[in-house]
């Protein structure tokens, strides 16, 4: 069994910050990639920012780009997302994604977290 597990999530003013927190733990031989997505209401699920193996390469929405920085701890499992100069739009159910190799089952797959709920609001 392989679990991902997110925190960081709340409440928080316009222009204020948060930092979300996404430890990958169970069965896991290789973590690939891991990311954050977002859903917003009524509104499909959208890529935030991803990281490969030992942060080496990152990748971003347009709408994040200069504001949320992506980084892991592979000795953790653990990927970050820290999210500056917050907006209403970033409002959204926050998901953890991770493409990872299970001891269990001895191939690549994704698995989520169950999300964490960013809510930017004066």
């Amino acid at each position: 069994q392989v679990q991902l597990v997110e925190s960081g999530g709340g409440l928080v003013q316009p222009g204020g910050s948060l930092r979300l927190s996404c430890a990958a733990s169970g069965s896991i031989f290789s973590i690939y990639v891991m990311g954050w997505y977002r859903q917003a209401p009524g509104k499909q699920r959208e890529l935030v920012a991803t990281v490969t193996g030992s942060g080496r390469t990152t990748t971003y929405a347009e709408s994040v780009k200069g504001r949320f920085t992506i980084s892991r701890d592979d000795a953790k499992n653990t990927v970050y997302l820290q999210m500056n100069s917050l907006k209403s739009e970033d409002t959204a159910v926050y998901y953890c994604n991770a493409l990872l190799i299970s001891t269990a089952t001895a191939r690549a797959d994704n698995y989520w977290g169950q999300g964490t709920q960013v809510t930017v609001s004066s």
